[in-house]
């Protein structure tokens, strides 16, 4: 059995028009909500053999949050640029070509992809996929190459509206 966790990156600013969408940091909230959905993450066991991020900066800065709560070696997390505003199609392949000794994998990136990623895996529709939300799966798969359509079985959706 694998297990995947999806991670939606903090809430991000729209602040400074002159910066390019890849480049747009955290906003207040995104600030303010980051610490404590990596300390749920930390809470829940979430610990993944590997962590794979977008690289643009407000994805790379939640993965770097929660690696950090987790206490994770800087050799376990993954910049895949590829991940930036890409296909659940796209998302999927990058898993597909994990290697097997990785357990567990959690995905650090964005909407749309992440959400219909979950949705394709689970076969469940998610009434939405906020900023920070946190999916993890169990998947009935030994290899991450039969990483097929509702092979997966929600076990934790959680995102920081919950608990307001």
């Amino acid at each position: 059995m694998k297990k995947l966790t999806l991670i939606r990156h903090a809430k991000s600013s729209w602040d400074d028009t002159s910066l390019d969408d890849f480049d747009r940091p955290l906003n207040a909230r995104g600030e303010r909500d980051l610490p404590a959905m990596a300390k749920r993450v930390r809470d829940f066991g979430l610990v993944p053999d590997r962590l794979l991020t977008s690289g643009a900066v407000r994805a790379l800065t939640t993965a770097r949050a929660v690696a950090d709560a987790l206490g994770l070696e800087p050799d376990q997390v993954v910049v895949q640029p590829e991940l930036y505003a890409c296909s659940y199609q796209s998302l999927l392949h990058q898993l597909q070509r994990q290697g097997d000794r990785w357990q567990h994998l959690m995905v650090v990136g964005h909407n749309p992809g992440l959400e219909s990623l979950g949705c394709y895996l689970t076969g469940e529709r998610l009434a939405k996929f906020p900023t920070a939300a946190v999916l993890h799966m169990r998947l009935g798969i030994t290899r991450w190459c039969e990483l097929v359509e509702s092979c997966g079985s929600v076990e934790l959706f959680d995102y920081p509206k919950l608990h307001r």
